[in-house]
């Protein structure tokens, strides 16, 4: 009795080890960011580049965070770009307007990271580094399109003619967002 009794304790236990998300909640509704989110957020952002609109647990530890950004003219000559890197989290663009040459990857160097309790890192992008690059892939990207950066690539603009404001949809497979994030200007 007692060796059935400890084969059942240990294939519960084994059970319950093998699998986290085994009693893990669900989501049970979808999350809706409305038109006058986004635009009650970018109202708000005053001087900066980007802004987190909201941050939801989707379940299986996975949170996806919606921010908008707007970057304004710039023109960099030759191939040297400072780009941002975010070592854990998956970004998808959805360009709303104006346009950009947007580069991505290439030959990375002069590795700087950012502080771990500044506050891009906390609310925004999770753990990411600046880098400076040269020979990366270059495309324009302007109104309607979607562009997909997997968490590890460097990415920065350069030629912004006027500006270009976009969706950053944030996949954040480690949860290193804050879960049940709400930009503050929301909740007035």
């Amino acid at each position: 009795m007692k060796n059935r009794t400890l084969k059942i304790m240990l294939s519960a236990t084994l059970l319950c080890a093998l699998s986290p998300n085994l009693f893990a909640q669900r989501p049970t509704a979808a999350t809706h960011v409305s038109r006058a989110d986004i635009m009650t957020v970018f109202e708000h952002m005053g001087e900066t580049i980007d802004q987190q609109i909201r941050v939801v647990d989707i379940g299986d530890e996975v949170n996806v965070g919606v921010g908008i950004l707007q970057r304004k003219g710039n023109r960099t000559e030759g191939e040297v770009v400072n780009a941002i890197v975010h070592h854990n989290i998956t970004e998808v663009y959805y360009v709303l307007s104006g346009s950009g040459t947007l580069v991505t990857g290439g030959d990375i160097s002069g590795d700087r990271e950012f502080p771990a309790d500044n506050i891009s890192v906390v609310e925004l992008i999770g753990p990411s580094g600046s880098r400076t690059v040269i020979n990366g892939q270059t495309k324009t990207i302007s109104a309607g399109d979607v562009v997909i950066i997997p968490a590890g690539v460097p990415h920065g603009f350069r030629n912004i003619q006027d500006q270009i404001t976009y969706l950053s949809v944030r996949v954040d497979p480690d949860q290193v967002l804050p879960t049940g994030y709400e930009h503050p200007s929301l909740e007035e």
